[in-house]
């Protein structure tokens, strides 16, 4: 599902040529994917490819005050049983890590659950997760993806919150359903992760205009604040977070109350200040063998990024 990118000119969106180009090259994903130049960028984004390895830079977060949302990488599956295979280490990952740190969640694409394959298998993976966070005081975060599975995700997540209130979901600013979406949850909020939104959407699905999304999702953040349990902000803007540290103080809310969360290896430094202020600070934190898709689409937020990497793959 292509992500979109903003030229300089206000409100245009162009897709990324180079980018889908290099995310889609089989050739260029093999060559990064074993050469030995591109370690650094991935080492940066990326936990690691191994539970092991993610869960020794999840201690290290913790040891600085910054939690963790571990995701296991890999998109939509082709067949029950790969949806099957990421359900048990899912699982498998809820069970290491809960010994090993008491506030980490976990993040769930229902594409990667089956939802492109069977919506009623998605629901009985994503339950099993849900009970096995449970079972070890974990919590899990359903990401959102492309609107042609948003509203399913939604549905699935709607069922499974009235079992599972503690669950959070993200939900995206830039959709022009999003208002109409937290209403029908009625007198029973959710937890939610307020995040922009970046894929390819259709303007009569979603706001287009950059500065139109980013004053939506203040907007959001100051209701969220107002209205839901324990609101999670998705990122990295310094008028976004300021608007929330402002709305916060304005009506009373702890600082501990809240959370802010953003991708590992983007902004650090503004991580741990947060954290040194008092705020809740949580990283995306992704791991696993599937990395290289995920890798170009955050390289290509910073396109000096994309193309140090892509000297780094063409010249091994």
């Amino acid at each position: 599902m292509p992500q979109t990118l903003y030229s300089d000119q206000k409100g245009i969106p162009v897709p990324n040529k180079l980018l889908l180009a290099a995310s889609e090259n089989k050739k260029l994903e093999r060559i990064a994917t074993k050469s030995k130049l591109t370690r650094p960028i991935v080492q940066r984004y990326v936990a690691g490819t191994t539970l092991a390895e993610a869960l020794d830079v999840t201690e290290q977060l913790n040891s600085v005050g910054i939690d963790v949302s571990l995701d296991l990488l890999g998109e939509s599956v082709h067949d029950l049983k790969q949806s099957e295979a990421a359900t048990a280490e899912y699982i498998r990952v809820i069970e290491g890590m809960a010994p090993r740190s008491a506030s980490a969640t976990v993040s769930v694409k229902l594409s990667q659950l089956g939802i492109v394959i069977s919506s009623e298998s998605c629901e009985k993976n994503l339950r099993r997760l849900l009970e096995a966070a449970r079972a070890h005081g974990c919590e899990v975060e359903v990401d959102m993806e492309h609107s042609s599975v948003g509203r399913e995700t939604l549905e699935i997540f709607r069922r499974c919150h009235v079992e599972y209130p503690e669950t959070r979901v993200a939900i995206q600013a830039c959709m022009r359903s999003t208002f109409q979406d937290l209403y029908e949850f009625g007198d029973k909020p959710p937890k939610i992760r307020l995040v922009k939104g970046a894929f390819d959407e259709k303007v009569d699905v979603a706001i287009l205009d950059r500065d139109d999304v980013t004053a939506q999702y203040q907007h959001f953040a100051k209701w969220a604040l107002a209205n839901l349990p324990d609101p999670a902000f998705g990122t990295h803007d310094d008028a976004c977070i300021e608007t929330v540290k402002r709305t916060a103080r304005e009506l009373g809310i702890d600082k501990r109350s809240f959370e802010f969360q953003m991708l590992q290896g983007v902004r650090r430094e503004l991580q741990e200040e947060l954290v040194r202020e008092g705020y809740r600070v949580r990283v995306y934190l992704p791991y696993g063998t599937e990395w290289y898709p995920y890798l170009t689409r955050r390289m290509a937020e910073k396109p000096a990024n994309l193309l140090l990497f892509l000297r780094s793959v063409v010249g091994s």
